[in-house]
């Protein structure tokens, strides 16, 4: 073979050699894009979630703020006197508290059942415990309501339940 055709041949293979070594590298490279958007729509999908959380839960501490003054309606409206509960006065009370609870109720606020149900650390937080004819962790007194707000506890109900 003469010099020229070996150079040819040579410089030819070298050729084939460096194109094998490209598409290797730039098959790496697609590899590696791939996982990084696949990684990335993973990532907005992730913040997604969080957003859409974080506004479920956004006004959570203005209600925890705004749930006393509902239980001083509560206890208002509860040791209303007789003689008051027909009064313009009483009505006007009766009427915010109304407001109060429907407010809480578009926003997902709902209060808890607690008593006649057994006891549950997650809603309920035990303040003491009183002789009676239930069965042992039955709750018997609600001294202040426990709420949730979409499905979460917001503030577990303080209670009394039976047992020794």
């Amino acid at each position: 073979m003469s010099t020229v055709k070996k150079e040819k041949v040579k410089s030819l293979k070298e050729i084939k050699k460096e194109l094998v070594e490209c598409r290797e590298e730039a098959g790496g490279y697609l590899m590696g894009w791939q996982r990084e958007k696949a990684d990335f729509v993973n990532y907005k999908k992730q913040r997604e979630q969080e957003l859409e959380e974080f506004r479920k839960f956004a006004g959570e501490e203005i209600i925890l703020d705004l749930l006393p003054v509902v239980d001083n309606f509560n206890l208002a409206t509860k040791h209303l006197p007789e003689e008051l509960e027909n009064s313009e006065w009483a009505k006007g009370i009766y009427h915010i508290k109304s407001q109060l609870e429907n407010f809480l109720r578009e926003v997902g606020v709902e209060e808890m059942k607690s008593v006649g149900e057994k006891f549950n650390p997650e809603y309920h937080e035990v303040i003491g415990k009183e002789k009676s004819d239930e069965p042992e962790d039955i709750i018997v007194e609600e001294i202040r309501k426990g709420y949730l707000m979409k499905g979460k506890v917001i503030r577990p109900a303080r209670v009394v339940v039976s047992g020794e």
